[in-house]
Protein backbone atom coordinates (compact mmCIF):
# COMPACT_ATOMS: atom_id res chain seq x y z
CA UNK A 1 0.00 0.00 0.00
CA UNK A 2 0.70 3.43 -0.37
CA UNK A 3 2.36 6.18 2.44
CA UNK A 4 4.41 4.12 4.34
CA UNK A 5 6.12 7.02 5.23
CA UNK A 6 5.34 9.56 6.89
CA UNK A 7 7.04 12.71 8.15
CA UNK A 8 8.09 12.94 11.84
CA UNK A 9 9.07 16.45 11.54
CA UNK A 10 10.18 18.86 9.08
CA UNK A 11 12.17 22.01 9.04
CA UNK A 12 13.14 23.73 5.70
CA UNK A 13 15.24 26.81 4.94
CA UNK A 14 16.80 27.72 1.76
CA UNK A 15 19.85 27.62 3.92
CA UNK A 16 19.13 23.90 5.14
CA UNK A 17 16.40 21.86 5.52
CA UNK A 18 15.54 18.79 8.08
CA UNK A 19 13.34 16.15 7.90
CA UNK A 20 12.99 12.74 9.48
CA UNK A 21 11.18 9.95 8.45
CA UNK A 22 10.09 6.13 9.62
CA UNK A 23 9.31 3.96 7.58
CA UNK A 24 6.44 1.45 8.82
CA UNK A 25 9.12 -1.00 7.65
CA UNK A 26 13.02 -1.53 6.84
CA UNK A 27 14.24 0.22 4.15
CA UNK A 28 16.97 -0.28 2.07
CA UNK A 29 18.55 2.29 0.49
CA UNK A 30 21.03 1.71 -1.74
CA UNK A 31 18.99 -0.71 -4.25
CA UNK A 32 16.31 2.17 -3.96
CA UNK A 33 18.04 4.90 -5.09
CA UNK A 34 20.64 3.06 -6.94
CA UNK A 35 18.99 3.35 -10.20
CA UNK A 36 19.85 6.71 -9.42
CA UNK A 37 23.45 6.87 -9.68
CA UNK A 38 25.14 6.83 -13.02
CA UNK A 39 28.31 5.00 -12.89
CA UNK A 40 30.60 4.88 -9.49
CA UNK A 41 32.08 8.76 -10.36
CA UNK A 42 28.49 10.32 -10.83
CA UNK A 43 29.04 13.93 -9.85
CA UNK A 44 25.38 14.26 -9.13
CA UNK A 45 25.25 11.14 -6.66
CA UNK A 46 27.96 10.19 -3.84
CA UNK A 47 27.96 7.70 -1.12
CA UNK A 48 30.40 8.47 2.14
CA UNK A 49 31.95 6.33 4.42
CA UNK A 50 29.15 7.64 6.83
CA UNK A 51 26.52 5.57 5.11
CA UNK A 52 25.10 9.04 3.95
CA UNK A 53 23.91 9.00 0.10
CA UNK A 54 23.99 12.76 -1.32
CA UNK A 55 22.19 13.72 -4.24
CA UNK A 56 22.22 17.16 -6.09
CA UNK A 57 19.03 18.01 -8.28
CA UNK A 58 17.68 20.47 -10.32
CA UNK A 59 14.38 20.73 -9.12
CA UNK A 60 11.69 23.41 -10.23
CA UNK A 61 12.23 25.48 -7.72
CA UNK A 62 16.45 25.73 -8.14
CA UNK A 63 19.27 23.94 -6.90
CA UNK A 64 19.11 21.87 -3.99
CA UNK A 65 21.12 19.10 -2.38
CA UNK A 66 19.77 16.35 0.01
CA UNK A 67 21.54 14.05 2.23
CA UNK A 68 19.57 10.85 3.64
CA UNK A 69 21.01 8.39 5.76
CA UNK A 70 19.12 5.27 7.52
CA UNK A 71 19.92 4.47 11.40
CA UNK A 72 18.25 2.49 14.03
CA UNK A 73 14.68 2.24 11.74
CA UNK A 74 14.68 5.46 10.46
CA UNK A 75 15.51 7.50 7.83
CA UNK A 76 17.16 11.49 8.31
CA UNK A 77 17.13 13.54 5.62
CA UNK A 78 18.77 17.10 5.09
CA UNK A 79 18.89 19.14 2.90
CA UNK A 80 19.75 22.76 1.43
CA UNK A 81 19.43 25.10 -1.34
CA UNK A 82 16.53 27.45 -3.32
CA UNK A 83 15.06 23.33 -4.04
CA UNK A 84 15.30 22.60 -0.23
CA UNK A 85 11.21 22.80 0.07
CA UNK A 86 10.78 20.58 -2.63
CA UNK A 87 12.99 18.02 -2.09
CA UNK A 88 11.65 17.32 1.40
CA UNK A 89 8.09 17.50 0.03
CA UNK A 90 9.39 14.97 -2.49
CA UNK A 91 11.11 12.74 0.19
CA UNK A 92 8.30 10.16 0.74
CA UNK A 93 8.25 9.16 -2.79
CA UNK A 94 11.81 9.12 -3.40
CA UNK A 95 12.31 6.56 -0.44
CA UNK A 96 9.27 4.41 -2.27
CA UNK A 97 6.20 5.84 0.20
CA UNK A 98 4.14 5.27 -3.28
CA UNK A 99 5.35 2.05 -3.82
CA UNK A 100 3.77 -1.14 -3.29
CA UNK A 101 6.04 -3.69 -3.00
CA UNK A 102 2.97 -6.43 -1.33
CA UNK A 103 1.38 -5.83 -5.34
CA UNK A 104 3.59 -8.12 -6.15
CA UNK A 105 3.85 -12.00 -5.80
CA UNK A 106 6.64 -14.24 -6.96
CA UNK A 107 6.08 -17.47 -8.93
CA UNK A 108 9.61 -18.55 -9.83
CA UNK A 109 12.14 -19.75 -6.83
CA UNK A 110 14.34 -17.00 -7.71
CA UNK A 111 12.13 -14.02 -7.47
CA UNK A 112 10.57 -15.53 -4.14
CA UNK A 113 14.39 -15.95 -2.76
CA UNK A 114 15.37 -12.37 -3.85
CA UNK A 115 12.23 -10.75 -2.84
CA UNK A 116 12.67 -12.53 0.66
CA UNK A 117 16.39 -11.39 0.97
CA UNK A 118 15.77 -7.80 -0.47
CA UNK A 119 12.73 -6.70 1.90
CA UNK A 120 13.59 -3.24 1.51
CA UNK A 121 13.84 -2.87 -1.35
CA UNK A 122 11.61 0.18 -3.03
CA UNK A 123 10.91 2.10 -6.18
CA UNK A 124 11.90 4.86 -6.57
CA UNK A 125 9.77 8.17 -8.00
CA UNK A 126 11.89 11.09 -8.23
CA UNK A 127 9.14 13.52 -10.24
CA UNK A 128 12.29 14.85 -12.42
CA UNK A 129 11.89 13.81 -16.00
CA UNK A 130 14.88 15.75 -17.38
CA UNK A 131 17.72 14.50 -14.90
CA UNK A 132 17.04 11.03 -15.84
CA UNK A 133 16.19 11.33 -19.51
CA UNK A 134 19.35 13.03 -20.53
CA UNK A 135 21.88 10.44 -19.24
CA UNK A 136 19.63 7.72 -20.94
CA UNK A 137 19.78 8.91 -24.14
CA UNK A 138 23.99 9.36 -23.47
CA UNK A 139 23.74 5.78 -22.85
CA UNK A 140 21.84 4.67 -26.19
CA UNK A 141 24.15 2.58 -28.51
CA UNK A 142 27.37 2.99 -26.42
CA UNK A 143 28.91 0.86 -23.50
CA UNK A 144 27.92 2.36 -20.02
CA UNK A 145 31.16 3.13 -19.33
CA UNK A 146 31.15 5.44 -22.02
CA UNK A 147 27.98 6.98 -21.34
CA UNK A 148 29.19 7.45 -17.94
CA UNK A 149 32.53 9.51 -18.77
CA UNK A 150 30.10 12.01 -21.15
CA UNK A 151 27.66 12.58 -18.47
CA UNK A 152 30.81 13.22 -15.98
CA UNK A 153 32.07 15.31 -18.53
CA UNK A 154 29.54 17.62 -19.30
CA UNK A 155 27.88 17.96 -15.52
CA UNK A 156 31.25 19.10 -14.44
CA UNK A 157 31.53 21.64 -17.39
CA UNK A 158 28.03 23.18 -17.40
CA UNK A 159 26.56 22.40 -13.93
CA UNK A 160 27.28 24.22 -10.70
CA UNK A 161 28.83 22.97 -7.62
CA UNK A 162 26.14 21.58 -5.28
CA UNK A 163 24.93 24.05 -2.32
CA UNK A 164 25.40 23.84 0.90
CA UNK A 165 27.97 21.77 2.75
CA UNK A 166 28.23 18.81 0.31
CA UNK A 167 31.15 16.83 -0.49
CA UNK A 168 33.94 18.11 -2.75
CA UNK A 169 32.96 17.28 -6.23
CA UNK A 170 29.16 17.03 -5.99
CA UNK A 171 27.32 18.94 -8.80
CA UNK A 172 23.90 19.81 -10.37
CA UNK A 173 23.03 19.28 -13.85
CA UNK A 174 22.65 22.39 -16.06
CA UNK A 175 19.40 23.77 -16.41
CA UNK A 176 17.46 22.86 -19.72
CA UNK A 177 18.83 26.10 -21.59
CA UNK A 178 22.05 25.69 -20.61
CA UNK A 179 21.79 22.21 -22.33
CA UNK A 180 20.28 23.41 -25.25
CA UNK A 181 22.98 25.70 -25.92
CA UNK A 182 25.99 23.49 -25.29
CA UNK A 183 28.17 23.84 -29.11
CA UNK A 184 28.74 21.06 -31.39
CA UNK A 185 32.45 20.51 -30.53
CA UNK A 186 31.81 20.18 -26.93
CA UNK A 187 29.69 17.37 -27.40
CA UNK A 188 32.08 16.06 -29.43
CA UNK A 189 35.08 16.42 -27.11
CA UNK A 190 32.50 14.85 -24.54
CA UNK A 191 32.30 11.82 -26.95
CA UNK A 192 28.63 12.02 -27.95
CA UNK A 193 27.49 11.83 -31.65
CA UNK A 194 25.49 14.27 -33.38
CA UNK A 195 22.49 12.48 -33.44
CA UNK A 196 22.57 11.97 -29.28
CA UNK A 197 23.33 15.22 -28.76
CA UNK A 198 20.54 16.69 -31.15
CA UNK A 199 18.32 14.46 -29.19
CA UNK A 200 18.91 16.09 -26.03
CA UNK A 201 18.90 19.16 -27.22
CA UNK A 202 15.47 18.77 -28.77
CA UNK A 203 14.29 17.60 -25.11
CA UNK A 204 15.77 20.62 -23.52
CA UNK A 205 14.05 22.95 -25.86
CA UNK A 206 10.31 21.28 -24.98
CA UNK A 207 11.75 20.96 -21.39
CA UNK A 208 8.35 21.93 -19.80
CA UNK A 209 6.30 20.03 -21.65
CA UNK A 210 8.57 16.74 -20.54
CA UNK A 211 8.20 17.74 -16.89
CA UNK A 212 4.82 17.47 -17.21
CA UNK A 213 5.05 13.85 -17.88
CA UNK A 214 6.16 13.24 -14.21
CA UNK A 215 2.40 13.54 -13.43
CA UNK A 216 1.19 11.14 -15.69
CA UNK A 217 0.28 7.20 -15.52
CA UNK A 218 3.83 5.86 -17.16
CA UNK A 219 2.30 4.76 -20.20
CA UNK A 220 1.13 8.05 -21.42
CA UNK A 221 4.56 9.38 -19.63
CA UNK A 222 6.34 7.18 -22.08
CA UNK A 223 4.03 8.39 -25.36
CA UNK A 224 4.82 12.03 -24.54
CA UNK A 225 8.53 11.24 -24.46
CA UNK A 226 8.39 9.72 -27.20
CA UNK A 227 6.93 12.55 -29.45
CA UNK A 228 10.52 13.60 -29.69
CA UNK A 229 12.47 12.29 -32.08
CA UNK A 230 15.11 10.50 -30.80
CA UNK A 231 13.38 8.76 -27.76
CA UNK A 232 12.05 5.79 -28.11
CA UNK A 233 10.64 2.50 -26.07
CA UNK A 234 14.04 2.13 -24.01
CA UNK A 235 15.15 5.42 -23.47
CA UNK A 236 11.78 6.06 -22.34
CA UNK A 237 10.96 3.40 -20.30
CA UNK A 238 14.41 4.18 -18.19
CA UNK A 239 13.33 7.49 -17.37
CA UNK A 240 10.09 6.81 -16.46
CA UNK A 241 11.25 4.20 -13.90
CA UNK A 242 13.02 6.45 -12.56
CA UNK A 243 10.58 9.66 -12.53
CA UNK A 244 7.28 8.30 -12.01
CA UNK A 245 8.83 5.20 -9.86
CA UNK A 246 6.54 2.74 -12.74
CA UNK A 247 6.84 -0.60 -11.44
CA UNK A 248 5.30 -2.39 -14.69
CA UNK A 249 7.44 -0.32 -17.74
CA UNK A 250 10.30 -3.02 -18.65
CA UNK A 251 12.81 -1.99 -20.59
CA UNK A 252 12.71 -3.18 -24.24
CA UNK A 253 15.50 -3.06 -27.01
CA UNK A 254 18.16 -3.89 -24.01
CA UNK A 255 21.64 -5.58 -25.15
CA UNK A 256 21.64 -7.61 -22.01
CA UNK A 257 18.29 -7.90 -19.91
CA UNK A 258 16.62 -10.50 -22.37
CA UNK A 259 19.47 -12.92 -21.50
CA UNK A 260 19.71 -12.14 -18.11
CA UNK A 261 15.54 -13.11 -18.06
CA UNK A 262 15.86 -15.57 -19.96
CA UNK A 263 18.32 -17.31 -18.08
CA UNK A 264 17.65 -16.46 -14.56
CA UNK A 265 13.66 -17.32 -15.17
CA UNK A 266 13.97 -20.22 -18.28
CA UNK A 267 17.62 -21.18 -18.48
CA UNK A 268 17.47 -19.48 -21.92
CA UNK A 269 20.51 -17.83 -22.74
CA UNK A 270 19.30 -16.11 -25.92
CA UNK A 271 16.18 -14.46 -25.21
CA UNK A 272 15.13 -11.59 -27.10
CA UNK A 273 12.41 -9.16 -26.17
CA UNK A 274 9.63 -11.39 -27.44
CA UNK A 275 10.76 -13.94 -25.31
CA UNK A 276 11.27 -12.13 -22.56
CA UNK A 277 7.80 -10.47 -22.38
CA UNK A 278 6.85 -13.73 -22.46
CA UNK A 279 8.25 -14.67 -19.56
CA UNK A 280 7.16 -11.88 -17.53
CA UNK A 281 4.04 -12.07 -18.33
CA UNK A 282 3.10 -13.61 -14.96
CA UNK A 283 3.76 -10.58 -13.21
CA UNK A 284 1.95 -7.77 -15.42
CA UNK A 285 1.44 -4.72 -13.28
CA UNK A 286 5.49 -5.06 -11.28
CA UNK A 287 7.52 -6.72 -14.48
CA UNK A 288 10.10 -3.67 -14.52
CA UNK A 289 9.97 -4.96 -10.29
CA UNK A 290 10.45 -8.19 -11.60
CA UNK A 291 13.42 -7.10 -13.71
CA UNK A 292 14.84 -5.97 -10.68
CA UNK A 293 14.95 -8.44 -8.10
CA UNK A 294 16.61 -10.60 -11.59
CA UNK A 295 19.45 -8.27 -11.52
CA UNK A 296 19.72 -7.74 -7.74
CA UNK A 297 19.48 -11.68 -7.67
CA UNK A 298 23.27 -11.22 -9.18
CA UNK A 299 21.91 -14.79 -11.78
CA UNK A 300 23.23 -13.88 -14.88
CA UNK A 301 24.27 -16.12 -17.82
CA UNK A 302 27.68 -17.89 -17.35
CA UNK A 303 30.03 -16.18 -20.06
CA UNK A 304 30.96 -18.29 -23.07
CA UNK A 305 34.54 -19.68 -23.75
CA UNK A 306 36.47 -17.84 -25.68
CA UNK A 307 36.33 -19.79 -29.07
CA UNK A 308 39.55 -21.31 -31.06
CA UNK A 309 40.47 -20.50 -34.73
CA UNK A 310 40.36 -23.40 -36.49
CA UNK A 311 43.41 -26.26 -36.43
CA UNK A 312 43.95 -24.80 -32.58
CA UNK A 313 45.47 -26.93 -29.99
CA UNK A 314 44.96 -27.07 -26.95
CA UNK A 315 47.94 -28.10 -24.78
CA UNK A 316 47.46 -28.93 -21.20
Amino acid sequence: MAGRFAPKRTRTTTRGGHVDVSPTEDLDLGPTLGPLRRGPHDPTFRTTADGSIWRASRTPEGPGTLRVRSHGGEVEAETWGPGAAWLDGRLPALLGAEDDPAAFVPRHKLLLATHRRRPGLRLTRTGLVLESLIPSVLEQKVTTTEAYGSWRRLVRQYGEPAPGPAPEGLYVMPDARTWARIPSWEWHRANVDGKRAATIVRAARVAPRLEEAALMDPPAARARLELVPGIGPWTSAETVQRSNGAPDEVTTGDLHLPGIVGWALAGDRTADDARMLELLAPYEGQRHRAARLILLSGRTPPRRAPRRAPGDITRI
